[in-house]
């Protein structure tokens, strides 16, 4: 078996490869290309279990990042435990070919209880006094206190929320990412594993925040303002100077990595998961199911706000980026569902039981019915109407109590006069023992300006995978499904 580092850039596509990743256009003009045909739905989750077992959700069971449990009466995102994925991972099926083989999964998505050699994922302590105590979960179990005690703890503020992808007293904007680099050069230097999984998230939270592409005549009249350049065309549009930044910084990481890895004699794959498309356009499914029916949505008054009573409520929506997956606790109302959902303006298609079935997404953990949304729209899980009553994990950064997917997480609220202000007094509270809620969040889903979930319409649009020469064909396209076998092809030496 050849040793090799499978290096998951989250976000990278064609259209982003160029002038600011010198590094990552070096290494595909030396090797092969091909573009990745989105697992569906083009979330991290799915699409992450789809490469790791080669089948899609109808097999692996991951519908989305998150789903409503049916007997738990329960919407539940994030979970960690890699039970949930079904199937036969790839290192599964590579250390039944030698026994020797082993595999380093570094913060790639249900990573708890792997059967992975090495791990290492975020995972918060969450003492009895209402805490949450920033952390990571390792097997072996050593390697938590080792790891941490060499490279420094985890920047997990800077994992997730307003602090990721931005310069913070704490780190620079790229802080994670370099530090899961380290990790894995860590953990090459201390066990050698055949097969090293590296997640990096940099590029996930500006394109996010920002979208990755401005109007050509927006950005010409800009440069012609400011005597700079235009960066080169994409396709009708440009890339938006907000996220230049993040492109160099990937690609430093990235090109280190490279270097390292090729010292070690060891081969480097790069793939991505999905690609980010602008958005301008929030679909609220919840609103508008609350407003529909009798309502069919239920809501729950507590201490004054209001809560998704997912168990008791008719119709919901569980929303996952560009994609919602539609649960029917009344089944007689699908076709009065499905007729809503066709009609709402950014819906680009309605999935039912022989569409999910074509797109291999045909599990009981799947909603009833499935909306698509079109590719410059995307699905927030807002179902209050006023403000005033949305819950209190609402404004702040909460991924498991919230009924769905929140992007929104990523901005602090521009009506807080003085933020950095208002997050330093929290933290004073939190030190002192007082309860405190740190509510920094806005309630303005409008300021997303990128998502993923659906199948972008350019190909430009669409997830890459890079490798040696003979890997791929030239310019090919493949499936999500063949990531899993063309990284076995890579282990096995191109057997």
């Amino acid at each position: 078996m050849r040793r090799t580092a499978v290096i998951n850039v989250v976000g990278l596509t064609d259209a982003l490869i160029g002038e600011h990743t010198p590094r990552i256009r070096e290494f595909a003009a030396r090797g092969d290309k091909a573009s990745i045909e989105p697992a569906f739905p083009a979330v991290t989750c799915s699409a992450q279990s789809t490469y790791l077992t080669g089948t899609t959700p109808h097999a692996h069971g991951i519908v989305g990042n998150g789903w409503y449990h049916r007997e738990l009466a329960e919407v539940q995102f994030w979970k960690q435990s890699n039970h949930l994925v079904r199937g036969r991972k790839i290192w599964e099926e590579l250390r039944e070919r030698d026994p020797k083989f082993t595999c380093a999964k570094l913060f790639w998505w249900y990573n708890m209880y792997s059967t992975a050699d090495f791990s290492i994922t975020p995972r918060p302590m969450y003492p009895a006094d209402g805490r949450k105590v920033f952390d990571i979960y390792t097997n072996p179990g050593k390697i938590r206190r080792d790891i941490q005690r060499d490279l420094g703890p985890f920047p997990f503020p800077c994992f997730w929320g307003p602090a990721a992808g931005v310069d913070t007293p704490q780190g620079s904007a790229d802080a994670v990412s370099r530090w899961i680099a380290e990790s894995a050069k860590w953990i090459e230097n201390k066990q050698q594993p055949t097969l090293s999984l590296i997640y990096l998230p940099h590029l996930d939270y500006n394109l996010q925040r920002h979208g990755p592409f401005v109007a050509a005549d927006v950005r010409r009249r800009t440069s012609q303002t400011s005597g700079t350049n235009p960066p080169p065309h994409v396709g009708g549009y440009e890339l938006n100077p907000a996220i230049h930044r993040d492109l160099r910084e990937i690609d430093s990481i990235v090109g280190g990595l490279i270097d390292f890895f090729q010292k070690q004699m060891v081969q480097v794959v790069l793939v991505s998961e999905y690609g980010i498309t602008n958005v301008e356009k929030p679909i609220h499914l919840n609103r508008i199911f609350r407003e529909s029916g009798g309502p069919w949505l239920a809501i729950r008054e507590e201490l004054g706000l209001e809560l998704l009573d997912s168990g008791a409520s008719d119709v919901f929506a569980v929303a996952d980026h560009q994609i919602a997956h539609v649960y029917l606790n009344n089944s007689s109302l699908e076709n009065k569902v499905r007729a809503l959902l066709e009609k709402t303006e950014g819906v680009a298609s309605v999935l039912g039981a022989k569409e999910k079935a074509e797109l291999g997404i045909d599990h009981p953990r799947a909603g009833d019915l499935i909306a698509v949304a079109e590719e410059n729209a995307w699905f927030t899980y807002y179902y209050w109407m006023d403000d005033a009553l949305a819950p209190d994990f609402a404004r702040t950064v909460d991924i498991h109590r919230k009924p769905g997917y929140d992007p929104v997480e990523l901005f602090l609220d521009p009506k807080i006069s003085n933020p950095k202000l208002k997050i330093a007094w929290r933290l004073l509270q939190k030190k002192l023992g007082f309860r405190m809620l740190m509510d920094v969040i806005p309630l303005d889903a409008t300021l997303v300006k990128g998502s993923h979930g659906a199948r972008p319409k350019s190909v430009a649009d669409w997830p890459v995978l890079i490798a040696e020469k003979n890997v791929l064909p030239p310019n090919s396209q493949i499936h999500a499904t063949d990531v899993y076998h063309i990284l076995k092809r890579c282990v096995l030496d191109r057997e």
